[in-house]
């Protein structure tokens, strides 16, 4: 049994919380810390387990990390905290020889850019180290990249076409609200898209294409290209993808208001005086917006995200396959007191950390998910809430 320490204590670091205390075999001994102790202990009383307890932590801070981790000696460290903290929490990892895993890559507080260099510039420590830091094992990232190395290990000689479609057809009756973090939320759909064709990025717009794709279950919705993290590890280890793009939905109302808070400035993330105080417009905004932790009793529908690929199959012929997940709001909300958002990147975190520690993902250094056997960790996810479906040789709906 082995003893993790969860960083962040917001939707998904519930949902992890919940989902490793349901595996005491592998989780022995599970510790949710956040900056807001009293958060933690809620989380802690409703699981009801006495492996199960809180500490505090500013994220921001390495030695109160390495303080924390010296504290409690754990095998690996469930980083689910802001996209903002993941160095300082991968430099206190590497200080403490500790164990890291996340859901989201790094970006600057400053700049809403976000890419891999700057994780992947530890490789070379953490291999050293004798360590393992697995990037992206939420959903997207995350199980989108197993999905496709599980494509290339079972269908494809090369794989040439690549589409990570995301749609969230649930209704939480709030007339503008966001699914996760409303700061990164916002940051990352504001920002030009980009998407990868013939060895190179293409740079567009905001929102700037869109199209109608059918979901299943669902039926079809409006889903607009964004660029989203994986596509860069993804391309850089299946160079045979030509073409790779990421595809979400949004419903017209909330675009209309996202229109208006970009218009009046609310979605600034640079300093503005109030009257004497500096504040950041979006963080600002975020402290008015629905908590996403507080959205899942009403919330009805589900969500559905899979890969489109097309490509070569073993023998050299022409093959299109889709995989994906469709997970309902109500069920999430049953068992974890959380929507299906924060459920369907809690549960792949929890099975990524359960992968480590029991020896199926062994590879030392920097590592995005998709360099692991994939295997295991799909039939893992389905065991634990979030099964998955196979289309083989049927209609991307891509061009």
């Amino acid at each position: 049994m082995a003893k993790v320490v969860i960083i962040g204590c917001g939707g998904v670091g519930t949902v992890v919380a919940h989902k490793c205390a349901q595996h005491p075999e592998v989780f022995g001994e599970i510790v949710i810390a956040s900056r807001t102790l009293a958060k933690c202990e809620k989380v802690v009383k409703a699981i009801g387990r006495p492996n199960v307890s809180a500490d505090s932590v500013d994220a921001d801070d390495v030695e109160q990390l390495v303080a924390l981790f010296g504290r409690h000696k754990p095998d690996m460290v469930i980083n689910v905290a802001l996209p903002y903290q993941d160095l300082t929490i991968m430099e206190a990892c590497l200080r403490s020889g500790v164990n890291y895993l996340d859901t989201a890559n790094y970006e600057p507080r400053d700049v809403a850019h976000f890419e891999y260099s700057w994780q992947w510039a530890y490789a070379e420590r953490f291999e050293k180290a004798g360590l393992t830091a697995i990037l992206g094992c939420g959903f997207d990232p995350g199980v989108s990249g197993v999905f496709t190395a599980y494509a290339a290990k079972h269908y494809f000689s090369a794989m040439e076409t690549l589409d990570i479609v995301d749609c969230n057809a649930g209704d939480h009756g709030k007339a503008f609200a966001t699914n996760f973090n409303p700061e990164i939320n916002i940051r990352e759909i504001t920002q030009n898209g980009r998407y990868w064709e013939e060895g190179r990025w293409v740079v567009t717009k905001p929102l700037e294409y869109h199209r109608s794709l059918t979901y299943p279950n669902i039926g079809p919705r409006e889903s607009y290209l964004l660029y989203h993290e994986e596509l860069e590890s993804l391309v850089k280890n299946y160079p045979t993808i030509k073409r790779a793009r990421f595809w979400m939905t949004f419903g017209q109302e909330y675009l209309t208001h996202l229109r208006v808070i970009q218009d009046i400035g609310m979605a600034r993330i640079d300093e503005v005086d109030y009257n004497g105080t500096k504040i950041v417009p979006l963080q600002f905004l975020k402290a008015v917006l629905p908590n996403p932790q507080d959205l899942g009793e009403n919330y009805h529908g589900e969500t559905s995200i899979g890969c489109r690929i097309s490509g070569k199959d073993k023998e050299g012929k022409p093959l299109t396959y889709y995989i994906y997940n469709n997970c309902s709001h109500e069920e999430a909300y049953r068992e974890t007191g959380m929507q299906a958002v924060s459920y369907t990147t809690g549960v792949p975190a929890m099975c990524g950390a359960m992968m480590f520690l029991t020896g199926k993902w062994n590879l030392k250094g920097v590592r995005n998910v998709e360099e692991f056997d994939p295997d295991p960790f799909l039939a893992a996810i389905a065991e634990n809430g979030l099964p998955w479906h196979e289309v083989v040789g049927g209609d991307l709906e891509m061009d």
